[in-house]
């Protein structure tokens, strides 16, 4: 439909008056990002071309001022390597998000054009370039080493005064001297307050401010930054030496296990896309509500998926106040990206200004290349000239980072995206896995009533259909592996009947997504320490999808899965390890008790008393009474069994109530036929 849109040139224009400047001062057009190709011209004069995105502009207009003047900014058409089909394998050539290009959960829509801050400022001719601080903290976190490196544009040496406050607003250094061209200044601080996910601690953050001055003391340039304190390692998994068993030995398992300020903490959380389709019309305000929803979710991990964008400043810097930590990735996904030498300047330029531009954040987790990379349908491998050019920019410039080259590596798994896959339900499916890191898995739902009626035709509501708006909206074929993905209206049929309405249809499929998505936290969890990390896919819809994996759907309504994901990943809860949604009546129901515990404090044990409820009926079952909590430990406990009643049928539920601690307790809902066998049995004895 907007194809045709993706072959034309585009311009920016803008008309002013020259502005009255001051000897020394200058005019300069800045932009943080202008997508994708393009050239800056000023009243006819070419002054600056561009190809890349991620890399600001800085052009200084002063010599081709006019009293009046035109200022343009000329966009190229979408690039597309040719020849090759109308998909994301025509984005394998440029360093631009490839999502746009068309995804199983997003349209076809390819921006160009002006996508963060962009305007004209009046600059003294001295000002600060750019402003780096760096430190190392101690072994046992006792002091910090600072290092601030300033870049001046400027023809003389300028005086500097430079101040550090900690987190309550209290000064807890000031420097002054001579500033050059290149300056570096260094410092130490003692017992420094330590910056912690918000699950862990306190984000606490330094506020740090440069100022240069001239000979009166007149302030020519400010540069305000906040500082986090902390280190980030990636260590190996708990027995991840013991792998592979067999000789001669090859590389174990890639280290995922996170370790924060010396701490091994389990990584809950999401895979990020951005939150519109246009990258230009996102706000502070919508980052922010999205993020305080995966605060609320307990969430301490957002994975930036290689195939969107790499976020707007005010998303870190929310992410720095909030706790939240953040696994980049460059660009890259799914795609056989080359090892020409055009590509990979680009490449280049754009990581270079992506590393230096996010690396002082406190909230920056890990780098990685991109997303599937060594997969059959990449094909790329450690050898690829842009995974080791990425490698090699992440150790020059950010050396303490944490550096991945893809997401699955060997150990991590991705997936699976369905309930119910090759006849195994995704119950069973966890409990049969063993992976140190599940970087991305997936459960539809379809969102609420409201967001479907903004989404599709009135007429073509209910019942759902292939080749319709559902189809157009993902609810069908928009994965290859599966023709009614992302609705699964098969899988719904087969467990709760054909449903009779939409608003029936809506909770058959937002019921099984929250089954699924609280079987794969808590399983991933009851893993633990051999699993380090949960992080499903995805996070939020980018427009008004009619079936996804998200969580949280368009524009920002969270489903009522994630409400059943916020439970599962509470630092500490009770937890059942059941291995199958469908039960017959008859049957055994066995259900293995466990304790969840990510706290790093010990605690005395409690009281577990577990319950099956149907209808208006109710059994308990057992009680455990757990061991003591000890730190960063689960505890498993004994395994219940009830044989379910020959009248049970429709949906019932497991209860764990913990005594004294309602904040642990846990629910789950499950699904019982009837046993026809039964049925027979006790009809021939009425007929008797």
């Amino acid at each position: 439909m907007f194809g045709w849109m993706e072959d034309l040139y585009y311009t920016y224009r803008a008309s002013f008056l020259s502005p009255v400047l001051t000897p020394g001062q200058s005019l300069w057009f800045v932009s943080k990002g202008i997508d994708y190709e393009f050239e800056i011209i000023l009243n006819g004069e070419l002054l600056h071309r561009q190809e890349g995105m991620f890399t600001p502009v800085e052009v200084d207009l002063t010599s081709s001022l006019a009293h009046e003047n035109i200022l343009e900014v000329r966009i190229a058409p979408v690039p597309k390597r040719v020849p090759y089909p109308i998909d994301r394998s025509q984005a394998s050539h440029v360093v631009k998000p490839a999502v746009s290009y068309g995804w199983d959960w997003h349209p076809r829509l390819i921006p160009l054009g002006i996508w963060d801050e962009t305007g004209i400022e009046i600059r003294n001719s001295t000002f600060i370039d750019t402003l780096d601080l760096r430190y190392e903290l101690s072994e046992h976190f006792k002091w910090a080493d600072i290092v601030l490196q300033v870049q001046l544009v400027a023809n003389n040496p300028v005086k500097y005064v430079w101040w550090l406050k900690d987190p309550s607003g209290n000064q807890v250094f000031e420097k002054r001297g001579d500033c050059r061209s290149c300056t570096i200044v260094e410092c130490s601080i003692d017992n420094p307050r330590l910056w912690w996910t918000h699950d862990h601690g306190m984000p606490e953050l330094y506020e740090s401010v440069f100022e240069i001055l001239d000979e009166k003391g007149y302030v020519l340039d400010r540069r305000t930054t906040r500082v986090g304190f902390r280190r980030i390692r990636l260590v190996p998994n708990d027995g991840a030496w013991n792998e592979p068993k067999d000789f001669p030995k090859g590389p174990s398992v890639s280290p995922i296990q996170l370790e924060l300020n010396g701490r091994p903490i389990f990584a809950k959380g999401t895979n990020w896309v951005n939150p519109e389709i246009f990258p230009g019309t996102i706000t502070e305000q919508r980052y922010q509500e999205l993020l305080e929803i995966a605060r609320m979710a307990n969430f301490n991990l957002l994975r930036i998926w290689g195939g969107g964008i790499v976020n707007k400043e005010s998303f870190y810097d929310l992410c720095d106040r909030m706790g939240l930590l953040v696994w980049q990735e460059f660009p890259l996904a799914c795609n056989n990206y080359p090892d020409d030498a055009h590509y990979l300047s680009i490449l280049e330029q754009e990581a270079v200004s992506i590393i230096k531009r996010l690396r002082n954040h406190a909230c920056l987790a890990i780098w990685c290349g991109g997303n599937e990379l060594f997969n059959s349908w990449s094909g790329m491998t450690d050898q690829s000239l842009a995974l080791r050019l990425l490698n090699a920019l992440c150790y020059r410039y950010d050396r303490q980072t944490p550096f991945l080259p893809t997401s699955p590596v060997y150990g991590m798994g991705h997936g699976n995206y369905v309930f119910k896959w090759e006849g195994k339900e995704v119950l069973e499916t966890m409990i049969e896995s063993r992976n140190t890191a599940y970087t991305e898995f997936g459960i539809p739902g379809l969102p609420s009533r409201s967001v479907l009626e903004r989404a599709l035709p009135v007429e073509e509501l209910f019942p759902p259909r292939d080749n319709s708006a559902w189809q157009s909206h993902h609810a069908y074929h928009a994965w290859d592996v599966m023709p009614d993905t992302w609705l699964c209206a098969s899988l719904l049929e087969e467990y709760f009947g054909k449903a009779r309405s939409l608003d029936e249809l809506i909770e058959q499929s937002q019921l099984l997504q929250s089954v699924g998505y609280k079987a794969i936290f808590e399983e991933a969890r009851r893993q633990k320490p051999y699993c380090s990390m949960a992080l499903n896919w995805c996070f939020n819809d980018v427009w008004p999808a009619a079936g996804n994996n998200s969580l949280v759907a368009y524009p920002k309504e969270p489903k009522p899965a994630l409400g059943a994901v916020s439970a599962s990943c509470r630092p500490v809860c009770a937890s059942a390890r059941v291995r199958k949604f469908v039960w017959t009546a008859g049957e055994i129901f066995e259900a293995e008790l466990w304790l969840l515990n990510d706290r790093f404090t010990e605690a005395p044990g409690v009281l577990i008393k577990s319950y099956l409820i149907w209808g208006a009926d109710s059994q308990f079952l057992l009680e455990w009474h757990t061991p003591n909590l000890v730190s960063n430990r689960n505890e498993a406990g004994p395994t219940l069994r009830f044989i379910l009643p020959s009248d049970m049928i429709g949906c019932f539920s497991l209860r764990l109530e913990v005594v004294g601690h309602p904040e642990y307790d846990s629910e789950y809902t499950l699904l019982c036929r009837g046993n026809k066998a039964m049925a027979k049995k006790d009809t021939a004895i009425m007929n008797v």
